[in-house]
């Protein structure tokens, strides 16, 4: 088969005395002035442990019946697992599959396969969100994260139907499903896709063994997942797949609640790449491109910035993906400044729902002409 290798675009340079080189080293002087390591530190850990046990104790808890004599609290146990898996993939795998956790490879690696125990597949995690969406931010064709199903319009250089005029109104529930498609879907159209585009290899994985890991992987998941429940829960089975999807139901819609405002929305630059013969050029350097692209939000929102591993700060994490998420809040004001004297863009949204507002206008100004 032929390989179709992915249509890489060329980011402006950087320069000396650049903007991303200039807050690189106001950030790590940072650190080493405070004598502070960037990986996790111990309330990271302890972090981890809640997040791990707000997922698996209910599972637990519903495997060994707990809810068979009250269907509200079976139900309720389920709904508690969603946000257990939503504080692990924003909390715990998001960081481990960055490399952040520690300066050992392996502890990295094998805390983030977490990933393939909750239903997914890092090796797809790390080439869409590390390697395409991080690189290619709000660039359509390249950001796996705006490329959605064609009912939805993520971004002002994709094709535009008479029904996304609606999308600000349905967007949501597509948005629910997400985790879902995911945990089925996903992952199979995924990996082949990415073999198609020559980006497998990066991760030095066939596809074959791509296919069996997945398969396997989940295999395991719906095993413990839906085959335990369903023969110990004391739940019949239809009780058993309504918990099922309201656990999903509830990851998905907060997780997309939470990544979707920090980059489309209607103050996100969307620059498109100049064609000029084969080779596809932007503007702006890769920094300064991530900076326009990007908006912060919720900054005084301590409890919001804890429970989703700080990706309110969504700045700081793409500016520097080889930092933990709990130096974001401190190398926030560096980031700032930073930006100030160069005189570019620092966007925040001050609440949640000031974010989610603003997503959902950005949703209606794309669905229009």
């Amino acid at each position: 088969m032929k390989m179709k290798k992915i249509n890489i675009v060329r980011f402006a340079p950087k320069g000396s005395n650049s903007f991303i080189e200039t807050l690189t080293a106001a950030v790590h002087d940072y650190f080493r002035s405070n004598n502070i390591s960037p990986y996790a530190n111990a309330a990271m850990w302890l972090k981890t442990a809640i997040m791990l046990l707000c997922y698996f104790v209910p599972c637990i808890f519903i495997i060994l019946g707990a809810g068979a004599s009250n269907l509200w609290l079976f139900w309720g146990l389920w709904f508690l697992m969603g946000w257990g898996m939503i504080g692990i993939g924003t909390a715990v795998m998001h960081d481990a599959n960055h490399g952040t956790y520690s300066p050992h490879k392996k502890i990295n690696i094998f805390i983030g396969h977490i990933l393939e125990v909750i239903g997914g597949y890092s090796v797809n995690w790390k080439i869409q969100h590390n390697m395409l969406h991080h690189t290619y931010t709000n660039i359509d064709g390249l950001d796996e994260d705006i490329s959605s199903t064609v009912l939805l319009r993520l971004s002002p250089q994709q094709r535009r139907y008479w029904f996304h005029r609606h999308q600000h109104i349905y967007a949501w529930f597509f948005y629910a499903l997400m985790t879902l498609y995911w945990m089925t879907a996903k992952d199979y159209l995924q990996v082949i896709r990415f073999k198609q585009r020559n980006l497998l290899h990066k991760q030095k994985v066939s596809l074959p063994k791509a296919l069996m890991h997945i398969t396997w992987s989940k295999m395991f998941y719906y095993a413990y997942i839906l085959v335990l429940p369903l023969l110990f829960s004391g739940q019949p089975w239809y009780f058993v797949l309504t918990g099922f999807f309201i656990m999903h139901l509830t990851a998905g819609l907060f997780l997309s609640c939470v990544f979707q405002p920090a980059h489309i929305m209607p103050n996100a630059a969307f620059a498109a790449p100049v064609v000029s013969g084969d080779s596809r050029q932007m503007k702006d350097s890769w920094a300064v491109h991530e900076l326009v692209n990007t908006i912060n939000f919720a900054p005084r929102n301590a409890w919001l910035s804890w429970f989703i591993g700080g990706l309110n700060y969504q700045i700081e994490h793409h500016l520097f993906t080889d930092i933990c998420h709990v130096h974001y809040r401190k190398i926030a004001p560096i980031v700032k400044a930073t930006a100030a004297s160069f005189g570019l863009p620092y966007q925040v949204q001050p609440t949640f729902l000031r974010a989610l507002r603003e997503h959902s206008r950005m949703l209606k100004i794309l669905g229009k002409k």
